[in-house]
C-alpha cells in the first residue's frame, strides 16, 4: 500500500545572522552566556589556596602519620561496634560490615608501620 505524504514545508535557508535584526538577539544571548559562564580571571592565574582550619602538617614523618591513621581507625572501629550493639536487624549487619572494613584498614596500616619501623 502506498501512503501519500505531503511535501516538507518550505524552510528559509538564510542564516540567522544575515540581517542586523536577526544578529542582535544572538549577540545579546552570547554576551549573557559569557557573563555567567566565563570567569573574569582564568582559573590557573588564581590558584585555590586550601583552608588552614583542618590541615595535616606537611613536615610530619610517615611513621607519625601512619600511627595517627591507625589510632583513628581503631577509634572508628570501637564507635561502629558500640553503635552496632544498640541496633537490630539489617542496620546492625551493615554496621558490622563497616566495622570489618575499618578493621581491615587498621590491619593494613599496622603492617605498613611494621615495614617502616620493624619490631626487633
Amino acid at each position: 500500500m502506498f501512503k501519500v505524504t505531503p511535501n516538507p514545508p518550505d524552510s528559509d535557508p538564510a542564516s540567522p545572522y544575515e540581517t542586523l535584526e536577526s544578529k542582535e538577539p544572538h549577540d545579546t544571548a552570547e554576551r549573557t552566556l559569557d557573563y555567567h559562564l566565563k570567569p573574569d580571571v582564568p582559573i590557573m592565574e588564581n590558584p585555590r589556596t586550601p583552608g588552614t582550619m583542618f590541615i595535616v602538617n606537611p613536615e610530619l614523618d610517615t611513621g607519625t602519620l601512619l600511627a595517627h591513621a591507625c589510632e583513628s581507625l581503631a577509634s572508628a572501629n570501637v564507635m561502629t561496634m558500640d553503635l552496632a550493639d544498640h541496633t537490630d536487624g539489617p542496620r546492625r549487619n551493615t554496621l558490622l560490615g563497616i566495622a570489618q572494613v575499618i578493621m581491615l584498614g587498621e590491619l593494613a596500616v599496622n603492617r605498613a608501620l611494621d615495614r617502616l619501623d620493624p619490631i626487633e
